[in-house]
């Protein structure tokens, strides 16, 4: 299983919280995909008062509270002191946000917040790119987890870009990662986890399927089955047909 800041998590599916039609399907989505991880906003806690947080309480897995919707490094850093003392835990999702269409995080401000946390002894999820010179910076200002997007925030595309996604992966092979935002189908997080990645984090393709529940459990499945294919070590693609069946011992017709 994922471990985080020297913590395992019981499954590589880090579930977000927001948009479900109602607390009971948000529960039972959280049951049967057997998320390891809640992920929350100091937004939505606010707006739902202590019978949410309850909520997230009674799930009984850790809380991964977020600065979502941050536009510049005080409004996050500020976010994360709340959100700390708010759900008790110093981890945070660090998101910095850097254009509001594409909600693609801001590079500059995302590495500044990143040092001033990780001093602030915050254990940083930065929610970033695909770019490794971004990444590396982001482990020299503290991270020890990545969290690349898979595509813009809620639009279910999947994997954008999944070459630089495996040069990623392949340049910094020790560091935990996360595919982070973007996925819409099991298949897109099963894919993920076939290119070596950890973990993902989604949320609007469980909370705004018809059946949240239903869904969820696809993506738990679509891990498992991406985590084991990548374990058995698969077979590389070929440019010319192979035949399966050898053709010494077949039969000879004269």
């Amino acid at each position: 299983m994922p471990v985080f800041y020297e913590t395992e998590i019981a499954s590589p599916l880090m579930l977000g919280t927001a948009l479900y039609p109602s607390p009971d399907v948000l529960a039972d989505a959280f049951r049967r995909s057997g998320a390891g991880v809640a992920t929350v906003s100091l937004r939505r806690e606010s707006a739902g008062g202590g019978d949410f947080w309850e909520l997230i309480r009674e799930l009984d897995i850790p809380v991964l509270p977020n600065t979502a919707g941050c536009h510049s490094v005080r409004e996050a850093v500020t976010t994360a002191h709340m959100a700390r003392e708010v759900f008790d835990t110093d981890w945070i999702k660090l998101e910095v946000i850097g254009h509001a269409d594409t909600l693609q995080p801001d590079p500059f401000g995302l590495v500044e917040a990143a040092r001033i946390l990780s001093e602030d002894g915050f254990r940083v999820f930065p929610y970033t790119t695909e770019d490794g010179v971004l990444a590396g910076k982001l482990l020299d200002a503290g991270c020890e987890v990545l969290m690349p997007w898979g595509a813009p925030i809620g639009t279910g595309r999947g994997l954008m870009n999944p070459y630089g996604l495996r040069t990623l992966r392949a340049q910094f092979p020790e560091v935990p990662m996360v595919v982070d935002a973007g996925l819409g189908l099991p298949s897109h997080a099963a894919q993920v986890m076939e290119m070596g990645f950890d973990a993902v984090l989604l949320n609007t393709a469980v909370a705004q399927a018809g059946d949240p529940a239903a869904m969820a459990e696809g993506f738990a499945l679509a891990l498992r089955a991406g985590k084991l294919a990548y374990d058995a070590d698969p077979m590389e693609p070929r440019d010319m047909a192979q035949p399966s069946t050898p053709l010494m011992g077949l039969a000879v017709l004269e």
